[in-house]
C-alpha cells in the first residue's frame, strides 16, 4: 500500500502560547529563551524573526538584534498542557503518530481515503479543530513519505498547507535549497558548495559513486536517496523509541559554562516533559557535545533510580558536563536519555511522596503560569 504522511507542526508553538495568554504580547516581537544575555532562544514570534532573530541563537545576539524584543523565560508546564491537547486531537486523525517533540508530530493517514474527501480537506479541518480548541496555528505538509511531508510544512510558514502529489515529487524537489535534506548541515553544505552542488537537483544528477568517492558510503547513501524523494522509514509510534531526547546546534558557538548549563537544563526540561508523556522512565542520562571543529564527545552516567523527573536528569548531566570541563567554543549540546525497559519493575526505593510532589509543582504552574518551581531550584544547585 502507497504510504501518505502527514506532519504537523504548531507555529513558534512557544511564543504563540505566551501570546494566547498574554494580550500585551500579541503583535509584539516575542523571544522565549535565556533572558539577561544569558542562554539562547527557545523559540520567537514572527515578529521577531522579522528582525533577524532565530531559535538557537545566544539571546546576547538576539538583543542587538531586536533591542524592542519582549524576552521571557517560558512556562514550560503550560506548553505541556497545550501540546496534551493538540496530541489528543491528533488521536482522532491517525491510529499512528509518531512525536517529534513537544510541538510536532507526523501521522500516518495511509489508507484512511474512506474517512476524508480528499488530504487537503482532511489537514484543513484538522488545523480548524487545533485553531478552535487551542487558539494555536499549525503548519501541515501531506506527501507520501516522512521526508517530504517535513519539508513541505516547512515551506509556506506560518499557516502553511503544502500537498506534495506522488507523481510530482521531483517536480517539489528539484529546486530547493540542498540544506533542506536532512544531515546536510554547514559542514557537509561548505563541501557541496565547492562542488557546486546548490540546488536538490544539482544533487540529484550526481551518481552514487561521485557521491561515495567524497563523502563515504553512509551519507552517499542517504543523499542519493533523498534526492530522488525515497524514504522508505515508517511512522514509528512512541512505544517504538529506544531513547529520547533533544539538541540544538546553535548558530554562534557558545562561550561560557553559565550559557551551556541555561540551555542543559532548558534541554533537561523538555526530555523530562517527553518522558513523562510516553509513560516511560529512563535508567541511562547521556551528554552530547560537539565543539567549533565538529569533535563530538558523548558521556553518560547510570541513574541509581530509574526517573522521567527533569532535577534526576539536569543534575547527571550538569554532573558529566563538569567532569568534560569544556566551556567554550560549544556549537551543539544534546540530552538524551535510554534504558526505559527499567521503568517496568517495581522498586523497593520508590518515592511516592515525590511523585505527588512534582505533580502538585505542575499544577501549581499551569494554575498561575509562574516560571516554574522546578526549573527555579534547578537553577540554584
Amino acid at each position: 500500500m502507497d504510504r501518505l504522511i502527514m506532519h504537523v507542526d504548531m507555529d513558534a508553538f512557544f511564543a504563540s502560547v505566551e501570546q494566547l495568554d498574554h494580550k500585551e504580547y500579541r503583535g509584539k516581537p516575542l523571544i522565549v529563551g535565556g533572558i539577561g544575555g544569558r542562554g539562547v532562544v527557545s523559540t520567537c514570534s514572527y515578529e521577531a524573526r522579522k528582525f533577524g532573530v532565530h531559535s538557537a541563537m545566544p539571546t546576547a545576539k538576539a538583543m542587538k538584534l531586536c533591542p524592542q524584543g519582549i524576552f521571557i523565560r517560558g512556562n514550560y508546564p503550560r506548553y505541556s498542557e497545550v501540546s496534551q491537547q493538540i496530541f489528543d486531537i491528533f488521536e482522532h486523525y491517525s491510529p499512528l503518530i509518531e512525536p517529534l517533540s513537544i510541538d510536532e508530530a507526523f501521522l500516518d493517514i495511509s489508507g484512511m481515503e474512506r474517512l476524508m474527501e480528499n488530504p487537503l480537506q482532511y489537514a484543513m479541518k484538522l488545523k480548524q479543530e487545533i485553531k478552535e480548541k487551542t487558539g494555536i496555528v499549525a503548519s501541515v505538509g501531506i506527501a507520501p513519505n516522512k521526508f517530504l511531508a517535513k519539508i513541505a510544512s516547512d515551506l509556506d510558514k506560518p499557516d502553511g498547507l503544502v500537498v506534495v502529489d506522488r507523481d510530482r515529487v521531483q517536480e517539489f524537489l528539484d529546486p530547493l535549497p540542498v540544506r533542506r535534506i536532512w544531515g546536510v548541515g554547514a559542514k557537509t553544505a561548505m563541501v557541496m558548495d565547492r562542488l557546486r552542488i546548490k540546488t536538490i537537483a544539482d544533487l540529484r544528477k550526481m551518481t552514487y559513486e561521485e557521491l561515495h568517492k567524497t563523502f563515504g558510503d553512509k551519507t552517499a547513501s542517504h543523499l542519493f536517496m533523498l534526492a530522488q524523494g525515497k524514504d522508505e522509514r515508517p511512522v514509528a509510534p512512541r512505544g517504538r523509541a529506544k531513547s529520547i531526547g533533544n539538541e540544538v546546534t546553535f548558530g554562534e558557538d557558545l562561550q561560557t559554562a553559565e550559557d551551556a548549563l541555561q540551555v542543559l537544563l532548558e534541554l533537561s526540561v523538555k526530555v523530562g516533559w517527553r518522558l513523562r508523556k510516553a509513560g516511560f522512565k529512563a535508567k541511562t542520562i547521556q551528554l552530547k557535545l560537539r565543539t567549533r571543529d565538529f569533535t563530538t564527545y558523548t558521556r553518560q552516567k547510570q541513574l541509581f533510580e530509574a526517573s522521567n523527573f527533569d532535577n534526576d536528569i539536569y543534575t547527571a548531566i550538569k554532573e558529566l558536563f563538569k567532569h568534560l570541563n569544556i566551556t567554550n567554543n560549544i556549537r551543539l549540546l544534546g540530552v538524551s536519555t535510554t534504558g526505559f525497559g527499567e521503568m517496568e519493575a517495581v522498586s523497593l526505593f520508590h518515592d511516592e511522596k515525590k511523585d505527588k510532589l512534582y505533580q502538585a509543582i505542575d499544577d501549581i504552574n499551569n494554575k498561575f503560569g509562574k516560571l516554574g518551581v522546578t526549573r527555579g531550584s534547578l537553577l540554584k544547585k
